[in-house]
């Protein structure tokens, strides 16, 4: 049974009930303006650390994904098997429509509170946009953890609280305020108290770096 309440799931079904396409713009503004990141940035950040194993955590639309996909393409890589889902069966219909083309992909609806998968099934994991919409931090990490083989490596990426120029902390703060309202967003982090409740939930950090709002974060299994 999931951690979370029946209310809790439904607001969050409620949260991602777009279409795949407005998902996208709106997500591009979010990424420019409160993560204050490149989107080159995260394609390159998250090509480095998919196995031929390998589970894709709320994928959403599929966008993101598919452009590291083809990213890892031009430079000769292409992963053998890929699981990936979501919460949200709207954006998850995204994500179908533009990975159909990629036969090695198994796309399927789950909670990430509480995976159907195998202990110690997957070489790699990644997490990207998604930390910091995740209703039960600690359960969801714990799944993670579960889920991978022992030296098995998770990539992620976690908004922090806003920094820099008081006009840009503005910007983010203000769009901050407007995701947790919507409920797209439960709430940005110190980089410490992340890195500290990875480490709880039995990852060790490898490298972990600050770049805008949000800071990536590679770590492996204990």
């Amino acid at each position: 049974m999931s951690t979370l309440s029946k209310e809790q799931l439904q607001k969050i079904s409620l949260a991602y009930d777009s279409d795949p396409w407005w998902y996208d713009i709106r997500g591009f503004c979010i990424l420019t303006l409160s993560y204050r990141v490149s989107l080159l940035n995260q394609i390159r950040f998250f090509a480095q650390n998919i196995s031929d194993n390998h589970l894709e955590v709320a994928i959403g639309s599929g966008s993101l994904f598919s452009l590291i996909l083809r990213y890892q393409a031009l430079r000769g890589r292409h992963p053998k098997h890929i699981v990936a889902f979501d919460y949200a069966e709207s954006m998850l219909a995204g994500a179908i429509k533009k990975l159909a083309s990629n036969p090695g992909i198994e796309l399927c609806v789950a909670d990430v509170s509480l995976l159907p998968f195998a202990d110690n099934q997957f070489d790699s994991t990644a997490v990207a946009n998604a930390i910091h919409c995740f209703a039960d931090l600690d359960s969801a990490l714990k799944e993670l953890n579960r889920t991978l083989k022992p030296n098995g490596t998770m990539a992620c990426n976690v908004l922090l609280h806003p920094r820099g120029p008081r006009p840009l902390r503005w910007i983010a703060n203000q769009i901050n305020r407007w995701g947790i309202k919507k409920g797209i967003l439960v709430k940005p982090y110190a980089a410490d108290e992340f890195l500290t409740r990875l480490r709880a939930a039995g990852f060790q950090i490898k490298t972990h770096r600050i770049c805008g709002n949000s800071m990536n974060v590679v770590a492996t299994r204990i």
